[in-house]
This record gives structure tokens, sequence and C-alpha cells, in this order.
């Protein structure tokens, strides 16, 4: 069996014959290659050959993402402009102009002013929801599943959930909780906007040949609250998945943040299962309350990021990835919550891949 008909098979509920260890790296690699920083092992390797050094599945979003085509419609003009560290977006539409302004550092960026602030941006934001077009490239996912052979299944994130969406991409928290309750009639147009446009992206995705659908939305229960989660984000959640499992695709959201409040509610979503959950103590929740939290559903990851640091203890790596095989398994995409650092010492990963060898041949495969 293959990793890409292991992983297929995962989601599918069929029997399997053995562990799936697939941590991201692209980020690791990706800024250790700018800042001239790999190690000499990997120096002349591409990012997949790194993979297969390490022995270990790609989980490859990168790869399949750009097969969901979303694009503005043919009157909308987006002008960059740079200056020094500041990077301003201006999208001007026939209804009025959204303006991101980006701060950027030697490895990352972070947004200084988000594109929708007032009832009028609410406006223009719905109008360019309402006027883009969704179209499938088949060109670029038959590419892909080239570049990515038999390391794993092809799988895309599509945009984040409703609630998610504003508070990460469009107004930012403070902005966005405050406008729930400034702007209530405004904010409840707007989510059901996004709500509504989402579907011309469901419907692609239904249609394609990926089966594997990952809700891209960076779950934290501080951007989230509960009261928030249960008014907006969990009817759609189910709406979603009652559209996504009647095409016979598979999914799970990427829940990286704090969610202890939130796991209550991990089996009424309607997912197969769950990516990224992190455990203590970079996150709010152990392993066993993932685990009584999920039950039959998938656990997609599950090692601590903050175990492949080089001046963590060895032994807290070891015991908790025998502890995802024990808790999770077979229902288990084993990988990191959710990614190492670039800091990471990446042998770590090699370690594991080898603790993996170890627990399939004591399994009997």
């Amino acid at each position: 069996m293959t990793n890409r008909e292991l992983h297929l098979s995962i989601f599918r509920r069929e029997p399997v014959d053995r562990i799936l260890w697939q941590p991201r790296i692209e980020h690791w690699y990706e800024t250790n290659k700018r800042l001239g920083t790999l190690p000499e092992r990997y120096r002349e390797m591409s990012m997949l050959n790194v993979f297969d050094d390490l022995q270990c599945s790609v989980r490859p979003y990168w790869a399949f993402n750009d097969s969901i085509r979303i694009a503005d419609a043919e009157s909308v003009c987006v002008e960059m402009c740079e200056e020094g560290t500041t990077t301003t977006e201006r999208v001007r539409t026939p209804v009025g102009d959204l303006v991101t302004v980006m701060e950027r550092t030697s490895d990352a960026f972070h947004t200084k002013k988000f594109p929708v602030v007032t009832p009028d941006d609410m406006r223009v934001m719905e109008w360019r929801l309402q006027n883009r077009s969704v179209t499938f490239d088949r060109q670029h996912y038959e590419s892909a599943c080239v570049l990515i052979g038999d390391r794993a299944a092809p799988c895309i994130y599509i945009p984040r959930i409703n609630i998610m969406r504003l508070v990460i991409d469009y107004m930012g928290f403070e902005n966005g909780v405050t406008a729930l309750y400034e702007y209530p009639d405004e904010m409840e147009r707007l989510i059901r906007v996004i709500n509504e446009t989402d579907d011309a992206v469901l419907d692609v995705v239904c249609a394609s040949p990926i089966e594997i659908v990952n809700f891209g939305d960076n779950v934290h229960q501080a951007l989230c609250a509960p009261p928030v989660f249960e008014r907006w984000v969990l009817p759609e959640y189910q709406r979603r998945n009652e559209r996504l499992h009647a095409a016979n695709k598979k999914t799970y959201p990427h829940w990286d943040g704090d969610c202890k409040q939130l796991l209550p509610y991990a089996r009424d979503c309607g997912f197969d299962g769950f990516e990224a959950i992190t455990p203590v103590p970079q996150g709010d929740v152990t392993l066993e309350e993932v685990r009584d939290a999920l039950g039959d559903r998938i656990m997609v990851d599950g090692i601590p990021c903050t175990d492949f640091l080089p001046g963590e203890p060895i032994e807290s790596l070891i015991t908790n990835t025998r502890k995802c095989v024990e808790y999770f398994a077979p229902n288990l995409v084993l990988g990191i919550s959710d990614e190492i650092s670039p800091v990471g010492d990446i042998e770590r990963v090699r370690l594991v891949s080898e603790m993996v060898n170890d627990l399939n041949r004591a399994r009997g495969v």
C-alpha cells in the first residue's frame, strides 16, 4: 500500500496496514532555505527530496490548492504599492475600494489595516464576493498529481468559515468582534453573503476528483468564543459538511489554537476528523482530552510542535508519539500540531519516522 493509498484508506475507514507519518515541514524548509540556514545534508535537496529523505509523507495542500481558481470580476482592479517594509493593496470595484496595509519583517508580516472597517466597506466586500467566479483547473490538478505521485492523496483547504474569515482576513479581531455588537444587522448580512457565496466553491469542490477537504479555519476559542461558535460557525459547519459528504468528500477543520471550550462541540460539527488540535504545553488541551472528545473521528497531527525544539527533552517526543498511536490509530494521520518551527530540529522528524517503522513492525506490519 502506497502512502497515497494509505492516506485515502484512513479517511474512507478502510483497513490500513500501517501508521501514516505526515509532518508539515514546508515552513521550516522555506524559511531556512531563504536564510541560507538549511543543514548541509539538505542544501541541495528540493523540499520533496527532503520529505523522501526523512521517510515521511507530505500533506500537499500547496500543490493542489490552486486547482480551485477563485477570480474577481473583470471590473475589479487590484493595485499594489510598496514603500520600504510596507505594502498597500487597493482593490478597486465599481462600488468602492478596499484597502489593506501590510508590514513586513525579514521572516514574516502583519496586517496594519484590514480591508473592512465600516458598514460601507462591508457592502463593497459583499459585492466583491457576489461577483467572483470559481472554476476547477484540471491541468493544474493533473500536474500536481504527477508532482506528488504516491507520497500522499490529493487534498486541499477551502476558504475560512465565516467568523474566522472576518477576524483573520477581513476585519481583524477587535474590529470584527466590536462590529458584531455595533452593527448587528450589517454583520449578519455580511456573514450570510459569505455563506451563500461559498456555495460556488463547494459546487466546484464537490464536482472535483479531490476527496480530502480541509477547512483551513485556524480556530482559536479566544477569536471564536462558544456563543459565537454556536450561532454562526456550528450551523455552517453542519451545512457545508452535509453538502460535501453527499459528494463523497472527507472533511476536517484546522483547529490550531486553544480549543478546550470548543471541544464539546466536536462531535456535532459533522467532520470526519480534526487537524492540528494542539496539545499542552503549546495549546490548552491534553491528548487524553482530545481522545475523549473526538471519539472515533480521525486525528490529523497530534504531536506538539514544542517536542521538535532542540532544547526540549527527547523523552516528551517519544511519549507523545506513542500516545498518539495508542489513542487514535487506525483513525490517525500522525503529524505535528501544527508544523515544525523554522528553529526546530529536523532530525527529530527522522526519529519519529524510525519510531513509526518500529511501531508498525510491532503491530505486525
